[in-house]
């Protein structure tokens, strides 16, 4: 029996000539992720080991970014361990202000990933690689520690799911569209430990940011990662950022799957995903009248520069609504500059948001956007669970970029159709 893309990762990391679903295997690490909440916990279980050094510090990646700049005393004191042990260790990727940003945007675009790699990061939202054909997990702070030691991670084979994608998106439709879509029809447990593999002619119409921001939310579905064949887009896409030497794997024509999706991505509208859940999806069609209190633009899933233009389009020439809080958010420094250079950021500026630092913060219920009790926010982020951004009886409503800015301009939740053929 073949293999699926991801079983081929994994069996050349291993060093086997083959693995199936339910293996335990040995793996061998490319590149390990660490962030201010997640890796201080492994750090101190890593100094048990007596200071030996990391296996290598250059396949070591450190990110601050949940709650950087620190909100608070516990927040600096968890980034003084990271700075510390990175120091120590002499870390090579350590990315700290004025460096850092949101680490599923910063690993790529540091050309940190490649086509081929096997990267765990202590990070839920680490599948986000996937879209660059790695294979990609996030893991366990005591994983990381053991990595950290290693260079090795214990894993488990995945089966997989086999997603074939047929057609192109309409306008203002984006990956988070699409994935919202498939995780509304599958359910928040439909891929639970499986692999979730793109392919078909429709990835080819799909941009590396849809990619990231699809693989980014596999584990939105349980999944245990998401994965897209590395094409032309890919590599153009590793090149430009000096990511190392891809490795391209695909799937055997005989590789087991447990079973396969057809998705037509033209006929996916605009979709949001409502309380409490991202698999409790509407489309405009099933929404009513949905005031709101603020919008985030940003985070790992859609703080890309792709997700900062959409939003400005839509935005640009108008205001966003007078009882709206509307945060952008760039989820890195160059992402950041390059919206600058291209005026983006006056944009938002001049409709009545505000700009922030690259951060995790309010993805999170962290800082730079806490909702108060009954308060309604429409967000680019990735989850929408009881209290993920603040109260637990606040509510957060997950959509694309051009939802979010729609929204904004409106004080409503609203397709970006509506806001952009009308005379709002």
């Amino acid at each position: 029996m073949g293999m699926t893309m991801t079983q081929k990762i994994l069996a050349a990391h291993a060093g086997l000539d083959s693995v199936s679903a339910g293996q335990l295997i040995l793996a061998s690490l490319d590149r390990l992720l660490g962030n201010d909440i997640t890796a201080p916990v492994a750090i101190r279980e890593y100094e048990k080991l007596g200071g030996r050094p990391v296996f290598d510090r250059d396949r070591i990646t450190m990110v601050l970014d949940h709650f950087v700049p620190n909100k608070d005393i516990k927040a600096a004191e968890q980034c003084a361990v990271c700075r510390e042990f990175c120091h120590a260790q002499q870390i090579t990727h350590f990315y700290d202000v004025g460096r850092m940003g949101i680490e599923h945007a910063l690993l790529p675009e540091q050309g940190l990933v490649t086509a081929g790699d096997l990267v765990i990061g202590a990070d839920s939202h680490t599948c986000t690689y996937g879209a660059v054909g790695a294979f990609s997990t996030g893991v366990g702070s005591t994983d990381l520690a053991f990595g950290m030691a290693t260079g090795k991670a214990w894993l488990k084979v995945p089966s997989a799911i086999r997603f074939v994608l047929r057609g192109t998106l309409q306008p203002y439709v984006s990956g988070k569209d699409v994935i919202l879509h498939i995780i509304g029809r599958i359910g928040v447990d439909g891929a639970r430990y499986r692999s979730m593999e793109f392919c078909g002619e429709g990835v080819g119409a799909l941009t590396m940011s849809d990619r990231f921001t699809i693989a980014n939310m596999a584990i939105e579905a349980g999944a245990k990662n998401g994965i897209f064949e590395a094409d032309d887009r890919t590599l153009a896409y590793l090149r430009a950022h000096h990511a190392e030497t891809p490795r391209v794997f695909r799937a055997d024509d005989d590789a087991e799957y447990d079973e396969t999706i057809e998705i037509d991505l033209s006929a996916i509208p605009p979709t949001v995903a409502f309380p409490h859940l991202p698999e409790n999806t509407r489309t405009f069609a099933e929404i009513g009248e949905i005031p709101i209190d603020q919008v985030v633009i940003g985070s790992c899933t859609n703080g890309r520069l792709e997700d900062l233009r959409a939003a400005a389009e839509i935005l640009k020439g108008r205001k966003c609504a007078k009882n709206v809080r509307v945060i952008v958010i760039p989820a890195t420094q160059q992402i950041y500059l390059d919206a600058m250079r291209e005026g983006l950021l006056e944009i938002f500026i001049e409709s009545g948001a505000v700009v922030s630092t690259p951060t995790c913060g309010p993805c999170l219920g962290g800082y730079m956007g806490i909702l108060a009790k009954g308060e309604r926010a429409v967000a680019t982020t990735n989850r929408n669970f009881v209290g993920r951004m603040g109260h637990p009886e606040s509510e957060v409503y997950l959509a694309s970029p051009a939802v979010a800015a729609a929204s904004a301009v409106t004080g409503r939740l609203s397709s970006p159709q509506e806001v952009m053929h009308s005379e709002i």
